[in-house]
């Protein structure tokens, strides 16, 4: 997991992945057994967690986000990886197809990257007097440049300045939207990666302390108090099924999953 053992939010989507399991009848202890990582943005730690979780040899394995899964292929194309979210499966070399994966992995995609665009149209209209918009990304994954991309294109329509703001250390961040806050009419969009989960506290308050109107990708930014609120909701449902010696072809002819959302002006 992409986050420490103590974070809420995913604490939360571990314990209703735990009840999806039991409401098809696995319980941890009597018929499946658990072993999990949680790491940060440490890309050494994370491969050290894959290559544990290699070794111990199980059925299959769940990885959260690009980094997770871009570890385990490094050390495994045999065991069954599925991945709840990745920006970009195709782009970022995971599956060969939506279609036919291909390998040893599937999952789901999170968004479209042109819903990218809709936050864009969103904050215009939340904030109308926003000429300049910074937009954090991780530039070291597909969806961080691809998600940009998309937004640029949109920028002159509305006749917005876009600006990329790459995801690093917290320092970096916090120097970053600094500068970026020092001339007016800002806003801030905030795309999808696991730095930015990370450093999400710093980068509500940021926000909050530059008054800059925000979009960001996920609701649980604006759970946690971020400004100028349009979470894009997501509801899913999770069905577990008994893993065979079969998994590995299972996976392979499984079709990679597109979530589509819809944006929400709910708080």
């Amino acid at each position: 997991m992409p986050a420490a053992a103590d974070d809420a939010e995913f604490q939360a989507r571990v314990g209703a992945f735990q009840q999806g399991l039991a409401l098809s009848g696995w319980t941890i202890g009597r018929n499946v057994r658990i072993d999990s990582r949680w790491a940060t943005a440490n890309v050494a730690e994370i491969r050290r967690h894959a290559a544990e979780l290699v070794a111990l040899a199980p059925d299959i394995i769940l990885a959260h986000g690009d980094t997770a899964v871009g570890a385990l292929l490094q050390v495994t194309r045999t065991l069954p990886v599925v991945f709840p979210v990745v920006g970009d499966p195709v782009g970022g070399g995971f599956v060969d197809s939506l279609a036919r994966p291909g390998g040893n992995v599937t999952g789901f995609m999170n968004f479209e990257y042109s819903i990218s665009g809709k936050w864009l149209e969103l904050l215009k209209e939340i904030a109308p007097g926003v000429t300049r918009v910074a937009v954090l990304r991780d530039p070291a994954i597909p969806t961080g440049p691809a998600q940009f991309g998309v937004i640029q294109a949109l920028s002159p329509s509305l006749r917005m300045e876009v600006i990329p703001v790459n995801v690093g250390d917290a320092g970096e961040i916090e120097r970053a939207v600094a500068v970026f806050a020092r001339s007016a009419n800002g806003g801030l969009i905030v795309t999808g990666s696991n730095l930015v989960t990370l450093h999400r506290d710093l980068i509500i308050t940021l926000a909050i302390r530059h008054k800059l109107p925000a979009v960001y990708y996920e609701r649980f930014f604006v759970a946690a108090g971020g400004l100028s609120p349009m979470g894009l909701i997501l509801s899913t449902s999770i069905a577990a099924r008994p893993v065979t010696s079969t998994a590995s072809s299972r996976v392979r002819n499984r079709p990679t999953f597109q979530c589509r959302r819809q944006p929400s002006t709910n708080s």
